[in-house]
């Protein structure tokens, strides 16, 4: 794993563990980290990290809005 040194103001009033989770979050919003990875990264098993994840406001299923779109109109069209 990288180490990474993160200079902050003195303003920012976040331990090391939110800065973590931020990271985390973000990282895997943009699929840069799975999800196990980013788990790993904030501190927490894949279950408790989905949770972090909603307070964080980020979607657990990583999808696309306009992938999902496509597929609702695909799933409109098709017929069995």
């Amino acid at each position: 794993m990288k180490t990474l040194t993160v200079k902050l103001p003195s303003t920012v009033e976040l331990d090391e563990r939110e800065l973590l989770i931020i990271l985390a979050s973000k990282l895997y919003e943009k699929g840069k980290l799975s999800l196990g990875q980013a788990a790993e990264l904030a501190g927490f098993s894949k279950r408790a990290f989905v949770e972090v994840l909603g307070s964080c406001g980020v979607s657990v299923f990583n999808y696309p809005v306009d992938d999902l779109e496509r597929d609702a109109e695909n799933a409109k069209n098709y017929s069995l």
